[in-house]
């Protein structure tokens, strides 16, 4: 798969996570958990879900325990909104202590970019 592709499947996977975690499921353990990326694996077959956690220990426990336990279903959904032909196996991970901060960068990043090509270049 090439990266371009990887980077726009991997940013779907995060908006349709988010939305299933966030609205979907009725589990109160995941009621804290937010998604904030995806990180494709080249073969496209594994997908590392970045999520933020909440701060007690046990409920971050029971919030990955439960992630673990509604993956498959994550999985199947995904696979039927995308459309995809195979969807990757799913494996959730902690955001570590700002990383979301490193999400916000790279979204300004890329609205300067976007800018920058519309008017020129735009002084910081």
């Amino acid at each position: 798969m090439d990266a371009r592709r990887a980077q726009r499947v991997s940013e779907a996977l995060r908006e349709e996570l988010a939305e299933l975690i966030g609205y979907e499921l009725q589990d109160p353990r995941l009621a804290p958990v937010t998604v904030t990326g995806v990180h494709l694996s080249p073969d496209g077959r594994h997908a590392r879900v970045i999520v933020m956690l909440p701060d007690e220990p046990e409920e971050r426990r029971q919030a990955l325990a439960a992630l673990d336990h509604a993956s498959r279903y994550l999985r199947r959904q995904v696979a039927a909104r995308l459309r995809l032909f195979r969807a990757p196996e799913l494996h959730f991970e902690e955001d570590a202590a700002g990383a979301g901060e490193g999400r916000i960068e790279e979204l300004l990043r890329r609205v300067r970019k976007a800018r920058e090509k519309e008017s020129g270049p735009v002084s910081q």
